[in-house]
Formats: C-alpha cells, sequence, structure tokens
C-alpha cells in the first residue's frame, strides 16, 4: 500500500506532533508500506531552522515545501505561513503519483480540506488524523466570533473534511463526542491517544542530574512544565504560585518547550523579578529523557473551554519517566480519567492557594521517600497504540486496494516469524 502523510512538522523536528507523525511513517515502512510525507522545510518553533528539500529516513520518503517564514508573534504571520505552506503542500501533491491512503493531520489548521481535494483524482482515500479541531479552537480562544462569516466558512471546510474522510481518529471521547456532535456517525469515529515516545523516553538518572547541574537546580524541587505554551494551556495561575513561592529558594519553576506563550512566560517572570522561574528550549529528543527526568513534579495545564479540542500530549511521557503530576483544568477532561485510575495532585485554574498547596504537599512526601508517580504508560505506550493505528489506515486501504494491503500484512506476520 501507498500512503501519503501531510503535517507540517515532520523528522528531526521535535515539536510533538512531528514525533507522532514520524512514528507512524516508520512503523507503516516497517509494516511493508510505501510512505511519503509532505511537510515543510522550515522548523515549526523556528522558522531560521531549515531542513533539505528531500530526504529519505527510516525507508521513508520525506518531501520538504517551502513556505513564509514570519514567525508566531502575530495572527497574520501565523496566517501567512500557514496560507503558503498550504498552497506549496497541494501543488507539491498534484506532481506526485496516486497513493492508495493519504493521512491528514491538522497542522495547519485545515490542512485535511488540501487532502480532500486530493481524493480520489490523487489519492484513493482519506483518514483524518484530528490532533485538534479547528475552527473550534480559535473560536474558544477569542480568536474568531462563532457567527462570524470567516468562522462560518472555516466551519463548513472543517465539516467537508470529516464527511469526506473514510476514517477519523479522535484522542479522546471528548474529542470523538465533539465531532459526533457535528453530525458524523459514530462508527466512522476511532479513538486512538497518542503515545508516549517510550522506546525513548524513560527515567533517566544521569540524565537528571546533567540536567539540574547545567541549569544549576540540582538542590532544588523541581517544578516542572514542558511542552508547546500556547493559549489552550494557560499558565498564568502557575506563574502566580510561583510568584507566592518567591521566597522559598528550595523550589524552582521550570518551562520548558517553545510556543507562542513562551516568550509571554519568560517576560511575566521577568516583570515580576522572578528568580525561581528558569524557561529553557525545546530539548532534542536524545535529551528528552533527561529534562523530564530532572522535574521533582510536572505540570500538566488544561484550558477550561478546549476539553475536547486539543489533546494534553504531554501526559504520556509524564507517565513513562514516572513522575508525579499536578494537574490544572476542569473536573472533566481526559487528564481526570486518568487521574481517576491513578491519583495525582488536581487544582483548578485560578486557585493559586490551591497550587501552592499541592506544590507544599508534592515537596513533603519527596522528602519523605521516593515517589514513582503513576503507573499507566503501558496503556500508552508505543508498541500498543502504533499498531492500532497502521491497522485503521490498512482497514481503510483494503476498501480501495485489498490485495496490496492483503500482502503487505502477509510480509509483517512473516517478518516477526
Amino acid at each position: 500500500m501507498n500512503v501519503l502523510i501531510l503535517n507540517q512538522a515532520f523528522y528531526p523536528d521535535v515539536v510533538s506532533t512531528a514525533q507522532h507523525a514520524s512514528d507512524l511513517a516508520r512503523g507503516l515502512t516497517q509494516a511493508g508500506h510505501e510512505v511519503t510525507v509532505i511537510c515543510n522545510s522550515r522548523g515549526y518553533d523556528d522558522p531560521k531552522l531549515r531542513f533539505p528539500n528531500q530526504e529519505t529516513w527510516n525507508g521513508v520518503k520525506i518531501v520538504r515545501v517551502r513556505s513564509t517564514g514570519f514567525g508566531k508573534s502575530s495572527k497574520w504571520r501565523r496566517a501567512a505561513d500557514f496560507g503558503t505552506f498550504m498552497a506549496s503542500c497541494a501543488f507539491r501533491l498534484w506532481s506526485l503519483p496516486q497513493f492508495d491512503v493519504v493521512v491528514a493531520m491538522t497542522s495547519p489548521p485545515l490542512i485535511s480540506f488540501v487532502a480532500t481535494l486530493a481524493v480520489p483524482g490523487r489519492a484513493r482515500s482519506l483518514v483524518f488524523w484530528s490532533m485538534d479541531l479547528n475552527p473550534d479552537e480559535a473560536i474558544a480562544a477569542g480568536w474568531l466570533r462563532s457567527e462570524s462569516p470567516v468562522a462560518r466558512l472555516l466551519s463548513r471546510i472543517l465539516l467537508h473534511s470529516l464527511q469526506r474522510a473514510d476514517r477519523i481518529i479522535a484522542l479522546d471521547r471528548f474529542m470523538k463526542d465533539r465531532i459526533q456532535a457535528k453530525g458524523i456517525p459514530p462508527e466512522k469515529v476511532l479513538v486512538v491517544p497518542p503515545w508516549s515516545h517510550d522506546d525513548r523516553v524513560k527515567f533517566d538518572p544521569a540524565g537528571r542530574e546533567e540536567f539540574r547541574a547545567n541549569y544549576k537546580v540540582s538542590h532544588k524541587f523541581v517544578v516542572m512544565y514542558s511542552g508547546n505554551h500556547s493559549p489552550c494551556h494557560p499558565l498564568e495561575t502557575l506563574l502566580q504560585a510561583a510568584e507566592r513561592l518567591a521566597e522559598n529558594e528550595d523550589i524552582a519553576f521550570c518551562f520548558v518547550g517553545g510556543g507562542s506563550e513562551f516568550v509571554k512566560v519568560k517576560e511575566g517572570a521577568r516583570s515580576r523579578g522572578l528568580r525561581n522561574v528558569l524557561c529553557v528550549p525545546y530539548q532534542p529528543i536524545e535529551k528528552l529523557s533527561g529534562s523530564l527526568s530532572a522535574a521533582d513534579l510536572h505540570v500538566v495545564v488544561m484550558g477550561e473551554p478546549y476539553v475536547g479540542i486539543v489533546h494534553p500530549c504531554k501526559i504520556y511521557n509524564v507517565l513513562a519517566v514516572k513522575k508525579p503530576f499536578l494537574y490544572i483544568g476542569p473536573s472533566e477532561s481526559h487528564v481526570t480519567d486518568i487521574i481517576g485510575q491513578s491519583g495525582a495532585y488536581v487544582s483548578s485554574h485560578g486557585d493559586v492557594e490551591g497550587v501552592v498547596g499541592n506544590i507544599l504537599r508534592a515537596r513533603r512526601n519527596a522528602i519523605l521517600g521516593p515517589q514513582c508517580g503513576v503507573d499507566l504508560e503501558t496503556l500508552f505506550s508505543k508498541d500498543r497504540l502504533v499498531p492500532q493505528m497502521i491497522s485503521a489506515i490498512e482497514q481503510v486501504g483494503e476498501q480501495t486496494c485489498g490485495d496490496p494491503v492483503r500482502r503487505a500484512t502477509e510480509r509483517r506476520s512473516a517478518n516477526r516469524a
């Protein structure tokens, strides 16, 4: 089977969607399928970073297209980068041979619409991998009014993509509910959570000490938020807690990652004179275990309006390093589903006293003895969930190309034997 994956970011980029797309592509090639990826030639978080126009990685053919590189400092800059990437992507797609299945992700928003235009001319079927929902996210963030002409147009485009897809992959039950509420049949939507990178991410004692020594927090209790900093994950309550604990010299707050809000976090900490706040850019995948292991308490944040629109992917790598975590967010979400099985520290947005109390409680518990955090990582492991994704794609492909899919499945079985 010949598979095409569309996403703005891919290997060697380190943002979450790039890592998950890379895992899926490599898994498909190992299963005996031919895989091509169209992605951006610029780095997702740093548009000044450039990658080769074409290369082959682990049997995956990577085709990178050009776009503007204005960055994320304003809406028009983001829109220009998204628009030029989508135009380049559409142009390049029509120059490639026909595919059996195209897997469209959601970076940039509505790239799935480009994929719908390719079906059936350039691809026989479409799998919509919904990493988030837009324009729902933009409306929830207040960037668009729900009744505005632009919002209604974008909503129609999203609905068209959902209706045209042969299979939709949602990340949790809340996202599936939102998709079904748009009139999509439930049997068309499959829930497959994004997986932890447990083949590369695990508790790393040496990496923990190296990170803590490099950033001079070796003897401190480290509270860490690691991942994309976006309006969907509001960090003001955590920053206020850091301000409240500024005199506790044995507690450090570490913000690791990037995104549109990362600069605001740095500026907010600087303007408040918070010497207990450390901001660190995205870590390369080979150092991710060490940086995540450096935390004594991780923080997972979900904005109130975004349940079912975005997904808290960072929770899985926290599970992989078996560290305790503090959840700040609404009382019902995918994170609370996990907490219901495991137990964790929980606070709500605006409850600064509650966050401070939970941090101090976690520090006292750490003093009493080592904590292993939650032990649910196998439920969200790469080895468990990537095969589910491959199976869903193969089922779609089998409807259009039958024998090639069966032959690939037979080759995979033979290789395992």
